[in-house]
């Protein structure tokens, strides 16, 4: 059971997650650990499976999936019979100018929809803890230098569901560096998994970029790959001005991870984002809300 807050309806929800027997089978059960570290943390299975849902023949399974998890298609530019695979619907995009977004500079948004873990202080050795397990941020970029600059600062993970919005969006006007790729597998980024993989940031595939923010410093974009996510897609265009809340990418098919590492003294969270946080509860956002102030 994964509870998370939601904070626009002001309650405790539980979460309905897609293949939930079989992921818990997967990462509590011996056998299906078995299976998890000899097939499905693969490679070869993520691209087979998005094969299949680049294909025509993954358009029947958009409706049926709609519709056991109840999702409002409203807000989306096309109807569900508009979509030519399961993946085209899977990234699909917003009405335009749907989402409202607050363009006071001093205003942080949420980068996309998702559940957000937000660690207000990362320690002295760039080190910090999720579900159980420390991570560091110069394993997670694979760059000690650039992680030193970030010690003491903020580490906010947006964890997305199959169901969700997957696209997401730069929090500021400014510039973005290309995107560095690091190799890895391929671990659900399910609670779940989370709670049974050390490490699992550092484990899957994953790629960064540095925005040149107006307003919140130099923000570290992490953006991380699970089980059956075809491909991380960046649409921005690499050291161009950019706007706040224009879009930087899209994830194909699978749950996945946005990061975001800002520096210390540049932002104040706000304070129900941070209590959810230290209690061990994630809270629902979505891509425009306010999440903080400059500091």
């Amino acid at each position: 059971m994964i509870k998370f807050y939601n904070r626009k309806e002001k309650r405790y929800e539980i979460e309905k997650v897609a293949a939930g027997k079989f992921i818990n089978y997967l990462y509590t059960n011996a056998l299906g650990k078995s299976f998890l570290e000899i097939i499905f943390k693969r490679k070869f299975l993520t691209l087979l499976y998005g094969k299949y849902c680049d294909s025509f023949l993954s358009k029947k399974r958009i409706k049926p999936f709609i519709e056991e998890f109840g999702m409002d298609m409203s807000e989306y530019e096309r109807h569900a019979d508009e979509y030519n695979n399961f993946n085209d619907f899977f990234h699909r995009k917003l009405k335009p100018n749907f989402r409202e977004i607050p363009m006071d500079a001093n205003i942080l948004i949420s980068p996309c929809d998702g559940k957000l873990t937000a660690i207000d202080k990362i320690n002295e050795d760039t080190t910090f803890k999720v579900k159980g397990f420390t991570y560091n941020v110069k394993d997670l970029l694979k760059d000690e230098k650039l992680a030193k600059e970030y010690k003491n600062g903020y580490c906010l993970i947006f964890r997305l569901c199959p169901t969700d919005y997957h696209r997401f969006h730069f929090i500021d006007n400014g510039t973005c560096s290309s995107g560095k790729s690091i190799s890895g597998h391929y671990y659900s980024v399910n609670p779940v998994a989370l709670e049974n993989v050390n490490r699992v940031f550092s484990e899957n595939k994953r790629e960064y970029s540095i925005f040149h923010s107006e307003n919140f410093d130099d923000v570290i974009y992490l953006e991380v790959g699970a089980t059956f996510v075809g491909s991380i897609i960046q649409t921005y265009n690499p050291n161009a001005h950019i706007q706040k809340g224009e879009e930087k990418g899209y994830f194909k098919f699978g749950g996945s991870t946005v990061i975001l590492f800002l520096k210390e003294n540049v932002v104040k969270l706000d304070k129900d984002l941070l209590s959810n946080s230290r209690n061990g509860m994630e809270s629902l956002v979505r891509f425009g809300e306010k999440i903080g102030v400059k500091a």
